[in-house]
């Protein structure tokens, strides 16, 4: 093993939560490398912004909060990074942001790339390495960190180590969850990973899977009454995704573990009670069918998902029908698989990091980023997440050195 006051602090993942911990460590003037077994960093970063960079939201911290599993354990460090951090550290990268009428923080530019060619020409600015196509293996004998390169394998030393290696999913951009084995030879507890922000299979008929690819806009879910949802979702052939299914992602899934049936209901039409429903659908005169469910607000999606609910006798039925569309109940079979996911749940389990995120089983190793046992709907608290983590093992390598 080399000296380890020589060595630097090896970073594995190139990803947002990576590269916020190579930036705490460099600015605080430690020699920094960072390993990608991609050709390039922060692949799913990049896919994620393709069609509009989410990064962070705005609405009041403690709600924001509320949106992640593990709010307590995850609060004070984004709190200590929260939006306003967020839009502070992208304008020091010359990079404007906006907030869009939901409260989600967007690049000015909407686009990930941007941010991220900033972002890392600061850090090479400021002397940090970066090594591509370098896979991680694990430990060597001797407690160096062990590479796949070209064929080759090779050992290099590290005076602490930061594991930002991502989640299970989107395995072609690099989160392939091959940590999971490494990590359990070391004796670290991982909860097992699951898809999260995924869509969830639905026993259409052959009818409804011809809608595939259409929107159903302005609705509301949920699982609880407790917790009601408001946004939007698409048809699919195997049955719904989008934004505010992924939001239902966590009740839903903790009913399936508990091996009970999984199901939440919509409102079609939020903006009205279930009386001026029944009222506008009365009025229909001598309307066809769909035009009177039309004109009372049920798009064809809308009414296709109650067709699909109501036997067809009580399709005149008004009373029937509103009480259907202000509840209406889809039942899941199951989610997608977990390479489709936008993130998973499980990883790292808490109890065995400390406050700085060092592993109790590995002196001198952090976790940060979505590794670790958290989860969050897609919105922004995904990315704010993995940069509050980012930060959070950089600042803890530092003491940890400190203290050596």
């Amino acid at each position: 093993m080399g000296d380890m006051q020589q060595a630097p602090v090896v970073i594995i993942g190139a990803g947002p939560a990576g590269l916020m911990a190579a930036e705490v460590l460099a600015q605080a003037g430690y020699a920094v490398q960072v390993y990608e077994q991609m050709p390039s960093a922060a692949r799913k970063f990049l896919m994620a912004g393709k069609t509009g960079l989410n990064i962070s939201h705005t609405e009041d911290v403690d709600l924001f909060i509320s949106r992640y599993d593990q709010a307590d354990w995850l609060s004070p460090m984004v709190k200590a990074f929260d939006a306003v951090a967020i839009q502070q550290w992208m304008a020091g990268l010359g990079i404007s942001s906006y907030v869009g009428s939901s409260g989600r923080i967007f690049p000015l530019e909407m686009k990930a790339a941007p941010l991220l060619r900033a972002w890392l020409a600061r850090l090479k600015q400021q002397g940090v390495q970066f090594f591509y196509r370098h896979q991680w293996l694990g430990w060597a004998d001797n407690g160096d960190m062990l590479f796949k390169h070209a064929e080759q394998v090779f050992e290099r030393p590290a005076r602490a180590v930061v594991l930002a290696t991502g989640g299970g999913s989107w395995r072609r951009l690099g989160s392939d969850a091959a940590w999971v084995d490494l990590l359990q030879q070391q004796c670290v507890d991982i909860q097992p990973l699951q898809a999260s922000n995924v869509g969830v299979q639905v026993a259409w008929s052959a009818f409804m899977q011809t809608l595939a690819g259409q929107p159903l806009k302005r609705v509301t879910a949920w699982v609880n009454p407790q917790q009601v949802w408001q946004g939007e979702a698409v048809i699919s052939q195997y049955g719904l995704e989008g934004g505010l299914i992924y939001k239902l992602s966590r009740a839903l899934r903790q009913q399936l573990n508990a091996g009970q049936v999984a199901a939440f209901y919509l409102d079609l039409l939020p903006d009205m009670t279930q009386a001026q429903l029944q009222q506008k659908l009365q009025a229909g005169g001598k309307q066809s069918l769909a035009n009177v469910w039309r004109k009372a607000g049920l798009d064809a999606v809308k009414s296709n998902l109650i067709r699909e609910c109501l036997a067809k006798a009580d399709w005149t039925d008004s009373g029937k029908v509103a009480a259907l569309a202000k509840a209406l109940p889809v039942a899941i079979q199951g989610f997608q698989p977990i390479d489709e996911a936008i993130s998973t749940s499980g990883g790292v389990a808490l109890p065995g990091i400390d406050n700085h995120l060092m592993l109790q089983a590995k002196p001198g190793v952090f976790c940060c980023g979505e590794m670790l046992d958290w989860d969050a709907p897609t919105g922004g608290y995904l990315l704010t997440a993995c940069l509050a983590t980012g930060r959070q093992a950089g600042l803890g390598v530092q003491d940890w050195l400190q203290a050596q």
